[in-house]
């Protein structure tokens, strides 16, 4: 099953799950996509890729090793 962001719907990606769980609830079963978290939180989406980035360097196994962030749009 697909999950989508439970605001705007769209489909998500591995990384957009996992920054929810890693800065909201690691016990989430719904999410938001980068860009409603943006808006909910009042961050620019480019701070969260960057946190993507900086917890899959950090090691975060929420995080997928090889995947790339998100695209913007």
């Amino acid at each position: 099953m697909e999950s989508c962001c439970r605001n705007c719907g769209r489909a998500l990606t591995p990384d957009e799950i996992a920054i929810y769980r890693r800065m909201v609830n690691r016990g989430a079963t719904d999410f938001l996509c980068i860009t409603c978290f943006a808006e909910a939180y009042h961050v620019p989406e480019k701070l969260i890729q960057e946190k993507i980035e900086h917890f899959r360097a950090m090691g975060c196994t929420l995080f997928s090793p090889g995947e790339s962030p998100p695209r913007d749009g």
